[in-house]
């Protein structure tokens, strides 16, 4: 039995819960709507309202892990 089973994967076993709270621990809400221009991180940001718009768009998703991968791989 392989120990981890996406060994490709460097986002496998982290939820978008933790990536988000890194991400706004790392930059805060001004610099992560500049990174990451959506209305959630600069109207009001908190992470209960991002996490919903981020689960059901799949666009600001994929550029919110893109940035989370950019942040661990420094």
């Amino acid at each position: 039995m392989n120990p981890n089973p996406q060994p490709n994967n460097p986002l496998h076993g982290i939820t978008l819960e933790m990536m988000l709270t890194q991400l706004v621990e790392q930059y805060g809400w001004a610099e992560l709507s500049k990174r990451v221009p959506i209305r959630c991180f600069y109207n009001e940001p908190s992470i209960k309202s991002s996490l919903k718009f981020l689960r059901r768009t799949p666009w600001a998703r994929k550029s919110v892990e893109d940035l989370y991968l950019q942040f661990i791989v420094k």
